[in-house]
């Protein structure tokens, strides 16, 4: 996925494939991939926890679970990603604009790398944690009740609109 980034800027920035831009992409993929796998880390730490929790509470672990764990272990990676995305643009940055001796040979070094973090950026924060969610919610039981979470009485007024405190007080 960051190989789109870097080939569009590179398409867009009228660059040609070549060496410094080999080197750029490779550069760019060791990112990319040490993003993602620290990514799947945090994912598969969430979910240990999560499993322990229900483990704890004596119930399933299920979907809604799953989305818990997911969200968790996302949102711990969010700014540590960000964080790191614009650093790698603050240093290529200035390369890419600059104009003097050597410049153009290191402008295609810093293009793909540029154009592919900012497609590493989603592929890590959106993609990735959906795929995880596909592959380790199979066969998992889906979540009671509506809401995704379990049903706390399992009456009548269960799910139902009328039990929601913002809608059961008086209007007046």
């Amino acid at each position: 996925f960051a190989l789109v980034g870097g080939i569009w800027l590179l398409w867009w920035l009228g660059f040609n494939m070549s060496v410094a831009v080999a080197v750029g992409f490779i550069a760019l993929a060791g990112v990319a991939a040490e993003t993602g796998v620290i990514m799947l880390i945090y994912l598969d730490q969430a979910l240990k926890e999560v499993r322990a929790r229900c483990a704890a509470e004596g119930r399933a672990f299920t979907r809604a679970d799953l989305r818990d764990a997911i969200m968790l272990g996302a949102v711990e990676r969010l700014r540590p990603k960000i964080m790191t995305v614009i650093a790698i643009m603050a240093g290529l940055l200035p390369i890419l604009w600059n104009t003097g001796t050597g410049s153009e040979v290191m402008q295609r070094i810093a293009t793909p790398m540029i154009g592919g973090m900012v497609s590493s950026t989603v592929l890590t924060l959106l993609v990735i944690p959906a795929i995880y969610g596909l592959v380790k919610g199979w066969g998992l039981p889906a979540a009671a009740g509506l809401s995704g979470r379990h049903p706390t009485d399992g009456g009548a007024n269960s799910g139902t609109v009328a039990s929601s405190p913002i809608v059961s007080e008086p209007v007046q």
